[in-house]
């Protein structure tokens, strides 16, 4: 059974100047089991990783990227993004179940 996957933060500037690149960072709480270790009875723990974010932006991906279990408890994402003009993003993690977690902010033009 997969652990549930934690609250997202998003952070963005409010607003931007068309043509500005801005940072967009994520962060989402999730243990990240890899599958490699054991219990106090010795049996494996299961593989329970977050395996896939995707950044949309007006309905269009514009960022997405799969995660191993390699990654650490809690991943921390952050990119790079050209402001053209106001709209929304949408933000969508995916664990080894299949569960979703969503998250949304809004940009404006300054």
């Amino acid at each position: 059974m997969a652990s549930p996957i934690g609250q997202p933060r998003v952070r963005i500037p409010a607003q931007a100047r068309a043509g500005e690149v801005i940072e967009i960072r994520t962060l989402i709480s999730h243990i990240m089991e890899t599958g490699l270790r054991r219990d106090a009875a010795g049996a494996i723990i299961p593989r329970d990783i977050i395996k896939r974010f995707e950044a949309k932006f007006d309905g269009q991906v514009i960022f997405g990227m799969d995660l191993a279990s390699a990654i650490s408890a809690n991943p921390y994402i952050a990119f790079p993004f050209k402001v053209e003009k106001a709209g929304s993003f949408e933000f969508v993690w995916t664990n080894d179940a299949g569960e979703e977690r969503k998250a949304t902010a809004e940009i404006r033009l300054s």
